[in-house]
Order: structure tokens, then C-alpha cells, then sequence
């Protein structure tokens, strides 16, 4: 069974696997370092959809058939899967998945929501509620900038700390026994504010959630980073990343040497517009459901921490001149 180790870790106990994966993207995605990398990469990002939104709910219906597909399952053979999204009440998930009658629990974490579908699977599978669970989360730029900032028509000015939402989405199988890679603890994230009020500047107001959850896993756990091949975060980009490695210095942490974050490697910052990089919820899951999971099961990275972050903000709290509340959940992986 899972027991508490230190104040905020869980460690789980019986073999809990990431069994498959499968990351979808979007055009712009496909353009970018790791295109080769996504199972399914889509030219036209409506997706022969006639909205936006509608467009997003197919992204998630694709991961979880591609899954399915991949571990060779069918959907009776799941027991429960946790799902969510960027939009209100998570229509995405809900809208993409309602024809697949698999039990569902709707997920809300922003960004940060695909470590927390890993994490939420993996207790319920370690619990014994669950034989196999299916973690799945995605985000959509048009759907993303419509809800949060300004209609894409508007054609207004991005500031150079804006990221871009990606296209996208993850879904991951997580089950036990076998010889895939293997979730050993989850520390599940606090929130913390900083007073963050720019809605473009993302990265910052999730980064001290980052340095939080780190910090509290290495003193659960009793180690350091250089145990780790990889600290992986979701989507700081490259404003965001540089501010949590200050934040760990100030607390004798250096993350720098082998430190990544799926919004910085997502698209090439040089070359491609996207500003600061990568953001939303399909950032992380669909760069950590493709190549870092391709990566992970060649044995190429053996000891992984996967720190997704997430900006819990709505249109509401920004219009009401609420700061943005930051959280970030973490997953340690190995193979």
C-alpha cells in the first residue's frame, strides 16, 4: 500500500508502471525540435472541427484511442480515467470522452494537470481501486487565448515574457506488473502566490510552486538532485526556468546542469514565435507522453522527476484583479 514518507511525499508500493503513452500535437508543435518524436501530429489544428473547442475535445479523444491502440486494450479494460483541460468546467475532456463509457473523473489542476491525472492513477492503482487507469489531459492556443486573453482576430501585441499554449495532448496507461517505467513516489503540490498579476508572464507565477514542491521532495525523500539524470518541469519556458533556478539557489539547490522544461523544449525559441516558449496543459503532457517516455522505456534516462506546473487563474479572478496562485505536482519516475 502507499505510505507518507516526510511530510508531503507518497510512495507507492507495488510496481505502479507507466504500461504506454501517446503524444498528439498540433501543427506548430510538429515544426518544432521533438515533431519525430509525437505519435499523431495534425496539419490542420481545427482538426476538421468546426470550433476551436470542439477541436481540443478531438485532440483528447485521439490520445486516449492512440493509447488504447498502443498497449492493445479496448475501453472495457479500463477501470477509471482522470482527464482535464484549460477550459471551463473541462468541456474538453468531457466532450472528447463521453463516448467512450470509461468511468471518469474530471480533473482541474491548469498546467500542472497531467502530473496530477499520473498521480491520482497511480494511488487508485497502488490503492487496489483500479487495475488499469488512464491519465489524459490537453490544451489548444485558439480555445486557450479566446478563454484566458484576447479573441486570436484581435491581433494584439504578445510582451516578450508570453508563452504560447500548446497543441496538444497526453495520455498515459498506468497499471502494474511488467517492465515499463516505474512511478515511485508523488509529492502533491501546495499552493503558493507570490502576487503574480500579469496573466502573460506565466512563468513566474508558477515557478515558486516549482522550487516549493523540489525543495519538499529532496527533504522527504533524503536525497539530492544528483540522484536525478532529469528534473523535468511543465511549462515555466525560459523566463520561468530561470527564475525557479535562483529560487533552489537561494534555498543551496543548483537544478542547472540537469534541468529541462517541456515549454522551453517544445519549440525552438530562435526560431520559432513563440516568445518565452511552450505553455497549457497539452505543453507537458504531450512532450513528457512522447519523448521522455520514448526515452525513459531505451533506458536513455533511468531516475526522472516530472514537475508539472499549473497558473490557478479564470477569466473571473484576472478581471476582479486576483493574482495568480501557483501550484505544481511532482512524479519520480525510473526504468
Amino acid at each position: 500500500m502507499s505510505e507518507r514518507i516526510g511530510d508531503f511525499t507518497i510512495r507507492l508500493s507495488n510496481n505502479i508502471q507507466i504500461c504506454a503513452s501517446a503524444g498528439i500535437a498540433g501543427k506548430k508543435e510538429k515544426e518544432g525540435p521533438l515533431g519525430e518524436f509525437f505519435d499523431i501530429a495534425f496539419n490542420d489544428d481545427k482538426l476538421s472541427q468546426p470550433s476551436w473547442e470542439k477541436a481540443e475535445s478531438t485532440l483528447q479523444t485521439v490520445a486516449v484511442n492512440t493509447l488504447l491502440e498502443k498497449a492493445h486494450l479496448k475501453t472495457d479494460d479500463i477501470d477509471v480515467i482522470f482527464a482535464g483541460d484549460l477550459l471551463n468546467q473541462c468541456i474538453s475532456s468531457t466532450f472528447g470522452l463521453r463516448e467512450l463509457g470509461i468511468p471518469l473523473f474530471g480533473q482541474y489542476g491548469a498546467c500542472s494537470t497531467m502530473a496530477q491525472t499520473i498521480a491520482l492513477s497511480s494511488v487508485f492503482v497502488d490503492s487496489g481501486a483500479a487495475e488499469k487507469a488512464i491519465a489524459v489531459t490537453s490544451s489548444h492556443f485558439c480555445s486557450a487565448e479566446r478563454q484566458f486573453r484576447l479573441p486570436i482576430e484581435y491581433g494584439g501585441q504578445r510582451t516578450p515574457t508570453s508563452q504560447w499554449t500548446v497543441t496538444g495532448a497526453g495520455a498515459a496507461l498506468i497499471g502494474k506488473d511488467g517492465d515499463s517505467p516505474q512511478i515511485r513516489e508523488i509529492t502533491v503540490g501546495r499552493i503558493v502566490d507570490l502576487n503574480i498579476k500579469d496573466a502573460n508572464n506565466m512563468g513566474a507565477a508558477m515557478a515558486p510552486a516549482a522550487a516549493d514542491t523540489i525543495s519538499r521532495f529532496l527533504s522527504d525523500t533524503k536525497t539530492t538532485v544528483f540522484n536525478y539524470d532529469l528534473i523535468l518541469t511543465g511549462d515555466l519556458g525560459k523566463v520561468g526556468s530561470e527564475l525557479l533556478w535562483e529560487l533552489l539557489l537561494e534555498k543551496g539547490i543548483d537544478i542547472s546542469f540537469n534541468h529541462n522544461d517541456c515549454g522551453s523544449m517544445i519549440y525552438d525559441i530562435e526560431k520559432q514565435d513563440v516568445h518565452a516558449g511552450g505553455s497549457g496543459c497539452g505543453c507537458s503532457a504531450s512532450v513528457f507522453c512522447s519523448y521522455v517516455m520514448q526515452r525513459l522505456c531505451r533506458r536513455e534516462l533511468r531516475n526522472v522527476l516530472f514537475i508539472a506546473t499549473g497558473a490557478l487563474m479564470s477569466p473571473t479572478s484576472s478581471q476582479q484583479g486576483e493574482s495568480i496562485p501557483g501550484i505544481a505536482h511532482l512524479v519520480h519516475i525510473t526504468s
